[in-house]
């Protein structure tokens, strides 16, 4: 049985993902997609899904199933989830029937949350993907951010079967990164200054950047902060005209014209997406196949 979903309170930038619109950025789209890759896939496992989901930030938000019945998953971060005023373990899933209520609120530990539900979101497919870009304003439910009162329907379930899984330990200990194509750039002191001082994730944070406070002024007399623009990728640091270190994300623009003195390796974006502001940071690099071993050894 379809069911249908309204939106009864929404936090900011909740949006529609799936695993993301590849092949694009020739076109000036980004991939998009989660901004916690390995949560997304855990909230799909815990519904039974192959399809796309919300991706909510620390807000959370509240749902009530006007008809038909669906199983949830929820992963990502740390949320406090409700059924109907009832407690929910957090990762886990819920099956809703017509009538339910399933709020999420603010937990302790995360800035992105997922719900992912057996039903397929009934959408059309831009570009080969559900997924919301922030920047192209496509995707998702009219290439927006899901408001209060905003309907989704659920097609029938037909995904995998839901499978009982563990939540993967999370890592501590420094961002690992490769050196980026214009680390040279970089007098020596200063690359070694950025392995060896903590940065602070700054309030300015969203699914195209996140912006680093510098207090050790790593980059305070660093030079030479504009280039010709050429492709980026998510994970790519950036230094900013003024010495500001930017985190490119999964809605990054498609060109950038200041220098990258590294970029996050992929198996670390996840984990560094959901630090909350106030969080230090520290960064570690490892060689481009040190990365990949990395990126295999967590595969499952």
């Amino acid at each position: 049985m379809s069911a249908i979903i309204t939106i009864t309170r929404a936090g900011p930038l909740t949006t529609v993902q799936d695993a993301g619109r590849f092949g694009q950025l020739r076109h000036g789209i980004s991939a998009s997609g989660p901004m916690d890759g390995v949560a997304y896939r855990l909230a799909g496992a815990l519904a039974g899904a192959d399809h796309g989901g919300i991706e909510i930030t620390m807000a959370g938000i509240g749902l009530r199933l006007q008809s038909g019945q669906c199983r949830v998953g929820l992963a990502g971060g740390r949320f406090d989830a409700r059924h109907n005023g009832v407690m929910l373990d957090w990762p886990g899933a819920v099956s809703l029937a017509a009538g339910d209520e399933l709020t999420v609120m603010p937990g302790t530990v995360g800035n992105y949350g997922y719900l992912r539900f057996d039903g397929a979101p009934v959408l059309p497919t831009i570009m080969g993907s559900l997924a919301t870009s922030s920047g192209a304003r496509l995707g998702g439910l009219e290439g927006r951010p899901l408001q209060v009162g905003d309907v989704l329907e659920l097609a029938d379930a037909a995904g995998p079967a839901p499978q009982a899984v563990t939540a993967r330990q999370a890592e501590t200990g420094p961002i690992r990164f490769v050196w980026g194509l214009h680390a040279d750039l970089f007098a020596s002191p200063v690359r070694q200054r950025f392995v060896t001082t903590p940065f602070v994730i700054s309030r300015q944070l969203d699914r195209m950047g996140v912006r680093l406070t510098d207090a050790g002024g790593v980059f305070a007399d660093a030079t030479i902060l504009s280039l010709a623009s050429d492709a980026i990728v998510p994970g790519d640091i950036q230094i900013l005209g003024d010495g500001t270190p930017i985190v490119l994300m999964r809605d990054h623009q498609p060109t950038g014209g200041y220098p990258r003195i590294g970029t996050i390796i992929s198996a670390d974006l996840d984990r560094f997406a959901q630090l909350r502001p106030g969080t230090d940071v520290a960064f570690s690099s490892v060689s481009v196949v040190h990365a990949q071993q990395i990126l295999r050894s967590q595969s499952p």
